[in-house]
């Protein structure tokens, strides 16, 4: 399996997660700058040998609109380590909206958590305090870096000292 590349900015924030290929494109351009390798990996080439690069920093800074992370079921289930956020559940996962939408709930990061079905149902349109169930966790508005961390832990340990803050609030 190919390892990815993480692009950070000039200032070291991430931009991008790059295939090894781009990277290398962007390091011969003198577009970027190696900042660490994957140790035991090497790219060959006929008349050349490259270290596989984990971490690039770019040359130039580049402006780029912060958008933040996707709501989505997927990104939500992710945050919450696809468990109900009630009970610890993992099986029959649904949303559910801490201060339902019927009291005036919006739907983002902060109001939205990962339920079992039946957590889900026993809570109805009440708030958790009123259905007598306690959140585990506290909602947060994750960022790029916290899902690039989650993934540099199973896939990039090289990544993790680049990718620094867990939530915006």
């Amino acid at each position: 399996m190919e390892k990815r590349v993480l692009v950070l900015n000039l200032d070291h924030s991430p931009v991008a997660v790059v295939p090894v290929q781009k990277a290398i494109v962007l390091l011969l351009l003198e577009k970027a700058s190696c900042l660490t390798t994957y140790e035991l990996l090497k790219i060959r080439t006929v008349s050349r040998n490259f270290e596989y690069p984990a971490v690039i920093r770019l040359v130039d800074y580049k402006n780029i609109p912060y958008r933040g992370v996707l709501l989505n079921r997927s990104n939500l289930f992710k945050r919450d380590n696809g468990e109900c956020q009630y009970c610890g559940s993992k099986k029959h996962l649904t949303v559910d909206h801490v201060v339902p939408r019927s009291k005036g709930g919006k739907t983002n990061w902060m109001n939205l958590v990962t339920a079992c079905h039946r957590c889900n149902v026993n809570k109805g349109d009440k708030s958790p305090e009123q259905a007598g169930l306690t959140l585990r966790n506290e909602p947060f508005r994750p960022t790029l870096s916290y899902f690039l961390a989650e993934y540099a832990e199973r896939q990039a340990a090289e990544w993790l000292p680049f990718l620094a803050s867990k939530a915006v609030s």
